[in-house]
């Protein structure tokens, strides 16, 4: 139960965080949770680690923090996600930026 307690309380610290995002949503799947913003998908946490998506524009952001892909398995890697550094986690003005650029990568 501590397990997905901590899970709870650092989804609930992201939620909000990003609560200036418009529609903000959270739903539960794949053992974490997708965030959206209406019906655009653009989140994914997982593990106590927050991924968003990325562009071949925007993903070397991510790489020069030293972040990785989301890898749900040893076998999977989604590589358009990536860890979210902790430091930008905790500047909610920083996450709602990079949130935002996150949404405009994604494909309509």
């Amino acid at each position: 139960m501590g397990l997905n307690n901590n899970q709870d309380t650092f989804r609930d610290f992201v939620v909000d965080q990003l609560a200036s995002i418009p529609e903000l949503a959270c739903r539960r799947m794949f053992g974490g949770a997708g965030l959206y913003s209406g019906e655009t998908f653009f989140a994914i946490l997982y593990d106590g680690r927050l991924y968003f998506h990325t562009s071949e524009a925007t993903r070397s952001r991510y790489l020069r923090a030293g972040m990785d892909c989301f890898r749900p398995s040893a076998k999977q890697a989604l590589k358009r996600y990536f860890e979210v550094p902790a430091g930008v986690i905790e500047d909610r003005e920083e996450l709602v930026g990079w949130a935002r650029e996150a949404l405009a990568t994604v494909s309509p």
